[in-house]
């Protein structure tokens, strides 16, 4: 039988700071991610993607492992 496939980790990602002043790179990532308000929380996948998008803003964001 083969044998299931782990679940992959799931990262809570909340945005801590706003992105006024901040530039049209950074606001595309942060409508990527989902997140248009302060302190509203998403829940994605960890996968090369969405780790490059947090990589591009730490600052904005708080992430935490679900």
């Amino acid at each position: 039988m083969a044998k299931k496939k782990e679940e992959s980790k799931k990262l809570k990602i909340r945005q801590v700071r706003s992105i006024i002043g901040g530039t049209e790179k950074q606001k595309a990532v942060l409508r990527s991610l989902g997140l248009k308000k302060m302190n509203q929380v998403v829940i994605h996948p960890s996968n090369p993607a969405i780790l490059g998008m947090i990589r591009a803003i730490p600052h904005l964001l708080e992430v935490t492992e679900e």
